[in-house]
């Protein structure tokens, strides 16, 4: 109980300061403090998991912030300060293996949780370094160019930030003594998961078209002022839900570590 109060206050504190730096929106502070209150009463180790990744993704998003608002506002859906869904999409899986870790603690659990972690990890920093990528990203899939901050793009920079943020879980789950298997985990979770959210994105995820600007885009409302139609994709597949199902598939490609 101690660890879990402990726990509590350390997360408000944080989610306080990102609050304060709009790096989290209100309801992002709440889901910050829900998940990140579940992993510490897990164990010390998955909070400074959940922590580390947190504060990297804060470091880079704020790293030539005004250049990629610049770039990406047009099509972006939403901004730099993450609201709960976006939480939850990154962290909720990994704060749910937390708990089941405390249920029924397996290596299996494990593995599967840094799976997902190093997913959420390799994918935020593919997209906050690739954004500032001199060249265009191109579609994974047609490999035709496309706007900064289109889903399913993908940049030199960002392939090598992807396997970067992998590795970076990995090194972590090394130094917090989480079984070895997680090493390979967090590698294959992480590069498998973050290739998942671009294909996903290119194909399935929902596109929109602003008829005023003549411009695609993932904003119900576009920077004009003009609501938007959709255009192509899966009309309830955003972003978020993306990057959840990418999640997902880190930790699925984490547990086959263990075959």
């Amino acid at each position: 109980m101690w660890r879990l109060a402990a726990g509590l206050a350390l997360s408000v504190a944080i989610a306080a300061v990102a609050y304060r730096s709009r790096t989290l929106s209100a309801t992002g502070v709440i889901g910050a403090v829900l998940v990140a209150t579940a992993c510490t009463a897990a164990g010390w180790s998955w909070a400074w998991l959940l922590i580390a990744f947190f504060m990297s993704a804060t470091v880079l998003s704020k790293a030539g912030e005004p250049a990629k608002r610049r770039r990406t506002r047009e099509t972006v859906e939403k901004g730099g300060n993450r609201d709960i869904w976006q939480v939850f999409a990154n962290g909720g899986l990994f704060a749910t293996l937390a708990i089941a870790s405390l249920v029924a603690p397996s290596v299996a659990v494990h593995a599967a949780a840094a799976g997902a972690l190093a997913a959420s990890t390799a994918d935020t920093w593919a997209t906050e370094i690739g954004t500032l990528s001199p060249s265009l990203p191109r579609s994974i899939v047609s490999m035709r160019p496309v706007a900064p901050g289109t889903s399913g793009g993908v940049t030199l920079a960002g392939m090598i930030a992807s396997l970067l943020g992998a590795g970076f879980v990995a090194v972590l789950a090394f130094l917090l003594r989480w079984p070895s298997i997680t090493v390979c985990a967090a590698i294959a979770g992480g590069v498998g998961g973050a290739f998942i959210d671009s294909v996903l994105g290119a194909t399935l995820q929902q596109k929109r078209w602003c008829k005023h600007c003549a411009r695609g885009t993932e904003r119900a409302v576009h920077t004009c002022g003009s609501k938007t139609i959709h255009a192509s994709g899966i009309s309830w597949l955003n972003n978020d839900l993306v990057n959840f199902f990418s999640s997902i598939g880190g930790a699925v490609l984490g547990s086959l570590c263990l075959l």
